[in-house]
């Protein structure tokens, strides 16, 4: 898998829009949501495998599209969420993994028990192979952005996500451009191609936070 790199957008892609500021069919999985209006909320800052599965066919080039904002509970130095695409089957209960899927992971630690783990504001890229194994392919720091996010914790921060099932490119867009013109990208094993799935699973760690469904 290439490391992640940032550079300008210059062509455009087809992709298929999963989410227009409405929430579709979901499962709160572990922790403590509730959804209101066409935003979902995990309410425990204590949950360390809090997830909601929501129904998405995949396949093909996808566009993840939704927003998230922290409510809390980092103030011991720890805190994480993600969001697992092309996820075969749902599990409704706690579970590390979601069955075959791939996760992308923010990740704050000021003590990480891993040295794999970058101290401080990081993200990771983790293959899951079951609802109980999971195999860290990616772990890179992020604290050059930790500035911007402790300015912006009191908004909703959009995440903009291209994964395409059928070549493996995954595009990660970068938040802080207004315009979203510039993206991280990395390829998926040949090996693991093509990716299909039927769900997404939002999911957070020792903090609370909301989820929209499209750019509000």
């Amino acid at each position: 898998m290439k490391g992640l790199v940032f550079f300008m957008l210059i062509t455009g892609i087809t992709v298929s829009v999963i989410a227009e500021n409405e929430v579709p069919i979901h499962h709160f999985a572990s922790g403590n949501w509730n959804l209101v209006g066409s935003r979902l909320y995990q309410n425990d800052a204590d949950a360390k495998l809090a997830k909601v599965n929501v129904t998405i066919p995949q396949s093909g080039a996808m566009l993840y599209d939704f927003n998230v904002k922290y409510e809390g509970g980092a103030e011991d130095g720890h805190g994480g969420l993600g969001i697992h695409l092309f996820v075969d089957k749902a599990h409704n209960t706690a579970s590390w993994g979601a069955g075959r899927s791939y996760l992308l992971w923010v990740n704050y630690d000021k003590d990480p028990i891993s040295e794999l783990i970058p101290q401080g504001l990081s993200v990771q890229v983790y293959r899951s192979i079951s609802n109980s194994r999971m195999e860290l392919l990616e772990s890179i720091s992020l604290n050059n952005y930790l500035p911007w996010l402790m300015e912006n914790l009191d908004r909703a921060i959009p995440f903009r996500i291209i994964a395409n099932g059928d070549t493996g490119e995954v595009r990660v867009y970068d938040p802080t451009y207004p315009r979203m013109n510039t993206y991280a990208y990395f390829f998926i094993d040949e090996s693991y191609l093509p990716l299909r799935g039927d769900w997404i699973a939002l999911r957070t760690n020792g903090l609370r936070a909301s989820f929209g469904m499209g750019l509000e």
